[in-house]
Order: structure tokens, then C-alpha cells, then sequence
């Protein structure tokens, strides 16, 4: 490729002994190409709170700059707050901010509502320390009214103090690119780096896209069904796919990429190893 691009990675605070083994080979792999940096997701409502830190500190020691995701919801500001100022403590400059996900069975909480507050409340109690990252959603938030008022909302995350954002995974390109378009239009031009969901299995692959609204076209489900139980084609054809639509999006300007590992290493050092990085 004619483009050098930075490359991220997140994982998710494994659930076991045999999960943190599992991740610090993972970690061990991927390191080979230079990540930027490795976030790490917080559970709905901070259900994974302790373990999004002790995954963090894990990582860090491994060589690792490793990036907490905090999420507002169901959190009120004087424990986001203590949460903040352990972070500060230890040494962490990178927070990836979000609303986060409703839990199961609960109606929302919290005294924020919103990633934009909790980024202004980030900011106005720690002024520059962090770098603040924002989510984005190429295709609209799963839960947002219409795609114009999910743009604004987006503008005024990023308004309110995120200096780059990372995206929900997609897997058309054109997505990406109309959406960087609108958001420019309404005035951001901080980066916003494509997320990337390496493609390794049928039915999982399409009830994650559901749930958390990442349009899976046509042609692709069908041409994955098509592959029935043979999972060797499933992760050719998806490792084809994905590879093509990160070439797409770098000789297109995109700034980076951002892989959605699941705690492995092998789908993404395929992707990364076809595209010369």
C-alpha cells in the first residue's frame, strides 16, 4: 500500500485465568505491529468496572498503552469522579468516552445521560491530562431518532472536548466516507478512525451487527450462509472482505485503523500482514 497508517486494538476484560492467559499471548502477537495504543471495554452500567482497570494495568505492564473505555450510564459524577482520579493516579493520559450500553432489564441512570456530558465533565475537572475519544456511528446509532440528529450529536461530542473518534465497524466503505463528509460539514475535523470487525464466523457475526446496529449487506449474508458449516470458506471469504474494504479506506484518507479483536490475534495479523503494515 502507498499509505502508512497507525493501527489500535480492544479487548475485553477476560473472565478467567485461562482469559488472561489467553489475552496476554493475544497482546504478545499483535504488539508485533506497533499498535498506537489497545483499548479496553467497560460493561454495561460498569458491570466490568474492576476488571476494565486490572486489564489495563495488565496490559500497561506488558509494554502495552493501554486505553480504558468509561461509559456514563448508571453512573453517578461522584463515582466517575473517584474512577477519574484513579486513572490520573496511575498514570493513564487516554480514556475512550462514552454513553455506554442500557443494562439488561434497567431503564437508563445516572446523572448523565449523555457521552457529551461526561466528556465535559472530563474536561472541566482535568482539563487537558486525558486525550478523550469519542464513538462514532457511520450508519446512525442503533437508538437514535434519525441519521441528521445522530450527526449533530456526534458534532457536539466532539465539540465538547474529544480530540478523535473511533467508529462502529462496517463493512461499506461509502458508509465511512459520507459520514466524515456530513460531520466536516458541521464543523469536525478531528480524526475519526474506522473500526474494524475482522469476519471469522456466520451466525455470531450477524447477532452482534443486530443488536448493535452495524448494517451487514445483503450479498454478505448470503454469501456467508451459502458457506453453511464450512468454516474454512467462512474465514477466506471473510479475511478477503475485510482486508479489501482496509485498503479502500486508507488509499481513501481514513487516518488509521481500529480492530474489534475479540481477544484473538490471528484475524487481524491476517488482515494487517495482506495490507503490507
Amino acid at each position: 500500500m502507498s499509505r502508512t497508517f497507525e493501527v489500535s486494538f480492544e479487548f475485553f476484560p477476560p473472565r478467567t485465568d485461562a482469559g488472561r492467559e489467553k489475552l496476554s499471548a493475544t497482546r504478545d502477537a499483535l504488539m508485533t505491529k506497533n499498535p498506537e495504543f489497545c483499548s479496553v471495554t467497560f460493561g454495561a452500567g460498569g458491570s466490568t468496572r474492576d476488571r476494565t482497570l486490572e486489564t489495563v494495568l495488565e496490559l500497561r505492564d506488558g509494554g502495552v498503552d493501554a486505553v480504558p473505555h468509561l461509559s456514563c450510564i448508571s453512573s453517578d459524577k461522584q463515582e466517575l469522579r473517584e474512577l477519574l482520579a484513579r486513572y490520573r493516579e496511575l498514570g493513564i493520559r487516554r480514556i475512550v468516552a462514552l454513553r455506554g450500553d442500557i443494562p439488561s432489564g434497567q431503564g437508563g441512570g445516572g446523572e448523565l445521560r449523555y457521552a457529551s456530558e461526561l466528556i465535559e465533565l472530563i474536561r472541566g475537572e482535568h482539563g487537558d491530562h486525558f486525550e478523550l475519544l469519542a464513538a462514532a456511528y457511520p450508519e446512525m446509532h442503533p437508538q437514535a431518532r434519525d441519521f441528521e440528529s445522530d450527526l449533530r450529536f456526534f458534532a457536539a461530542k466532539m465539540k465538547a472536548g474529544a480530540s478523535r473518534a473511533i467508529t462502529q465497524y462496517f463493512f461499506d466503505a461509502e458508509a465511512y466516507f459520507h459520514f466524515v463528509e456530513r460531520v466536516r460539514a458541521l464543523g469536525v475535523e478531528a480524526p475519526i478512525i474506522p473500526g474494524i470487525m475482522p469476519v471469522t464466523q456466520f451466525e455470531s457475526l450477524v447477532r452482534f451487527s443486530d443488536v448493535c446496529g452495524a448494517g451487514v449487506p445483503r450479498w454478505i449474508r448470503k454469501q456467508l450462509e451459502a458457506y453453511g458449516d464450512d468454516q474454512e470458506s467462512v474465514r477466506a471469504f471473510g479475511h478477503e472482505l475485510v482486508s479489501r474494504l482496509c485498503e479502500r479506506l486508507i488509499e481513501g484518507g481514513a487516518p488509521g485503523l481500529h480492530f474489534y479483536t475479540l481477544n484473538q490475534a490471528s484475524p487481524s495479523l491476517r488482515i494487517l500482514d495482506a495490507l503490507g503494515r
